[in-house]
């Protein structure tokens, strides 16, 4: 699928969780939103805490919106609701659809968290999935912003470009700031256990 960075009206589906650690799940919530910041479709559901189902749970989140219009899909990380992976290839293979996984902060990486979090049998397995994540790539944003990415379906520079396009101010696009406080309110709302 080819984006085409500059049209009017183009659509990106902005995926951010909220969780507590008490909870067995956590909220993943999906905003759909057009370049001029107009929100046209909001969607969530729920994934397990410490889990491995945050995949399906993208892919459910993204089919139950039933739309053929969005352009882009943005992540707001993609090991999220405590070492819960997003395994981003599978997500894009099934969807066809250009991915685009955003992260804030550079970091030594998450090995040694999760080698002291789980046991040999589900850290071996998560581990792999980590590194099957690959490296991310800095872009910046703006004069005083850079986040880090990894993207699939599209090359770096269209979505620094995408970034860019939908971010007001910041360093985190709207779709992302947005399905971050939907995922909270939800939480807080008492609808998760």
């Amino acid at each position: 699928m080819v984006v085409h960075v500059n049209k009017k009206g183009i659509r990106v589906l902005g995926v951010a969780e909220s969780f507590r650690r008490e909870h067995e799940k956590s909220v993943l919530a999906g905003i759909v939103m057009r370049s001029d910041f107009i929100i046209d479709g909001v969607g969530f559901t729920y994934i397990t805490i410490g889990g491995m189902d945050a995949t399906e749970g993208v892919v459910h989140l993204f089919e139950s919106l039933q739309r053929d219009d969005i352009n882009v899909m943005m992540l707001n990380g993609c090991v999220i609701s405590w070492f819960n992976i997003i395994d981003l290839h599978e997500v894009y293979n099934r969807l066809q659809i250009p991915l685009i996984c955003v992260t804030y902060e550079e970091s030594e990486g998450l090995e040694e968290h999760i080698a002291k979090h789980f046991e040999a049998s589900e850290r071996d397995s998560r581990l792999e999935a980590y590194k099957r994540l690959g490296d991310r790539v800095p872009v910046r944003l703006h004069e005083h912003f850079e986040v880090l990415i990894r993207s699939l379906g599209i090359d770096d520079a269209d979505a620094g470009a995408v970034l860019k396009k939908f971010t007001a101010h910041g360093k985190v696009p709207e779709p992302l700031r947005v399905a971050k406080i939907v995922a909270r309110a939800i939480l807080r709302s008492g609808l998760v256990v």
